[in-house]
């Protein structure tokens, strides 16, 4: 249920833009989310729905880019793109592996008015 934490928290980022760069309304709201993040899209849409009713991002559509889970292998080096945390290196079997990407989230992008 972190999901709600997760909208309210980018509800906040929304408004404190809105602030300094002076708009009133969000049309859309781009989101990049790694595939590694533990989000629930649908929950995370749902809640975005909710605590956005009566905000400038009411009725904003919320646009979910998906982001590849990357690591690269400490042991060779060998870059590769990985679906869960603890997997093994495809070049030399080890689990020594550094995410480098798809383990997190954010706003690429907000259409305003």
């Amino acid at each position: 249920m972190h999901e709600l934490s997760l909208a309210e928290s980018i509800l906040q980022l929304i408004e404190d833009a809105a602030i300094e760069q002076k708009f009133t309304q969000v049309k859309t709201v781009w989101l990049e989310v790694g595939q590694l993040a533990c989000v629930e899209q649908e929950s995370l849409r749902f809640f975005f729905t909710v605590v956005t009713e009566d905000s400038i991002a009411r009725q904003a559509k919320l646009e979910i880019i998906d982001i590849a889970g990357q690591a690269m292998c400490d042991q060779c080096h060998q870059v590769m793109m990985i679906a869960t945390y603890h997997q093994v290196c495809s070049q030399c079997g080890s689990y020594a592996l550094h995410v480098t990407q798809g383990n997190g989230m954010r706003i690429k992008e907000l259409e305003v008015e």
